[in-house]
């Protein structure tokens, strides 16, 4: 063979070598798959890999297009708020942790090349430059001035595709009684938690010192608590899925048992409009009755129902104190085409359960067709409770709470007991996409 022939093979070998390295299949090969999914079910064809196994109490999370993770914490890892991950060999997990930010929290994004994250007061900012996995600098304020509380507190925010921001202010109580989860105590008429809370605010998304008083737009009202929020680019929306309301029987047990409190009401997936009002707290919605019902704070009893056509309804319910803590619409094409535009649900589990054991604590998946839902829910990933029955939240292994999608289209998931944090491919072979 002439030297320039063996030269030409040999190019040609490794082009067609350097073509294989880059397929899914090779670089799924890479991947470190764990053991039992690290705890969890899967539908088959599905695998998980640990990225990183306890950073601390996760809450939402974020993922660059370089594939750098950004996690924020409920609780300060020695005085940081926020932790970035790093995996530099391919295997999915991490191996390079840095801990920094000085505000704990629940939300953070990222939007035009800036991580946004924020306290239970206020939404900040870092500019993400080059290949530095840490932001530098101080984060700039984007809007502060939220009202200070300890019920939920969490700022949980989304983007439009128009440079708008959308923030959740939760409702500081369970149902604005005028003495706070007293039995038999009557609601304040009208409610004003309303002014400032119990819904979404919509502001400029890079504009900085804006204050909710000055600069915000009530976007929705009466949703006592959206940590789940999330704009679908795909339908051009705005969507939540709320935490419904607490101790119907404990504070009227005149119309309810404790087992009609351990259901209801429902939690409530949510298309939220300008101008829409989900009628907490005057109204709760009951998925077992698929109607709206007057609030017993209210002059309701269990079967009264509102004034018809005054709020708006969900497109879809849920059993009740499952806890939504994140919604996602599904953007990859990593998983098989009939996951796009559907949305995962992540279910933190609730306090609110006695006597009847525990529920929620997994990630379900609902199917859409433009802006509503196209068929019934069906659970994608279980078990992170690690027990079938049990009574208190505290006794969760795993508790899921955040959701992002991968460059490559792979789904994050985050844990809050532990900060464990798993990352799930669709491994079916012929059907990879």
């Amino acid at each position: 063979m002439s030297s320039l022939k063996f030269l030409y093979f040999l190019l040609l070998g490794l082009f067609i070598s350097s073509c294989t390295q880059q397929s899914p299949d090779a670089q799924q090969i890479k991947f470190q798959f764990a053991v039992n999914n690290g705890g969890i079910t899967l539908p088959d064809s599905f695998q998980a890999v640990v990225v990183a196994d306890s950073v601390g109490a996760a809450r939402h999370i974020a993922v660059n297009d370089n594939g750098d993770i950004y996690v924020a914490l409920r609780s300060a890892q020695d005085g940081n708020g926020l932790v970035a991950l790093r995996d530099t060999n391919g295997d999915g997990k991490a191996d390079s942790t840095a801990y920094f930010g000085e505000y704990t929290g629940t939300g953070v994004r990222i939007h035009d090349n800036h991580l946004y994250f924020s306290s239970t007061t206020a939404v900040y900012r870092y500019p993400l430059k080059d290949e530095q996995l840490v932001p530098e600098g101080e984060p700039e304020t984007i809007i502060s001035g939220f009202p200070d509380q300890n019920t939920h507190a969490a700022k949980s925010f989304t983007f439009d595709n128009e440079g708008n921001i959308y923030v959740n202010v939760g409702a500081p109580s369970n149902s604005c009684q005028e003495e706070a989860r007293t039995p038999g105590s009557l609601g304040i008429e009208p409610c004003p938690q309303l002014e400032r809370q119990a819904g979404v605010w919509q502001f400029n998304a890079t504009k900085t010192g804006q204050t909710q008083v000055d600069d915000g737009h009530r976007y929705a009202t009466g949703i006592r608590n959206s940590v789940a929020l999330r704009w679908s680019s795909t339908a051009n929306a705005l969507y939540s899925v709320q935490h419904g309301r607490d101790q119907l029987s404990t504070l009227w047990p005149d119309y309810f048992d404790n087992k009609q409190s351990a259901l209801l009401p429902s939690e409530d997936f949510l298309l939220i409009k300008d101008g829409s009002n989900f009628g907490w707290p005057y109204t709760y919605y009951d998925w077992q009755k698929d109607q709206r019902i007057l609030a017993p704070e209210y002059g309701g009893d269990g079967e009264k129902t509102p004034e018809a056509g005054k709020y708006q309804d969900p497109i879809m319910t849920f059993p009740g104190h499952w806890a939504p803590n994140d919604v996602l619409f599904y953007s990859g094409e990593q998983f098989p085409e009939s996951y796009g535009s559907g949305a995962f649900i992540a279910f933190h589990g609730s306090w609110n359960r006695a006597p009847e054991p525990q529920a929620g604590y997994k990630v379900v998946f609902v199917p859409f067709s433009g802006e509503l839902p196209s068929g019934d829910y069906k659970v994608f990933a279980d078990n992170f409770a690690g027990k079938e029955s049990f009574t208190s939240p505290s006794d969760a292994k795993h508790r899921p709470m955040g959701l992002a999608v991968g460059p490559d289209g792979s789904l994050y998931i985050t844990d809050s007991a532990k900060g464990k944090i798993w990352r799930i491919l669709y491994t079916g072979g012929e059907e990879m996409m």
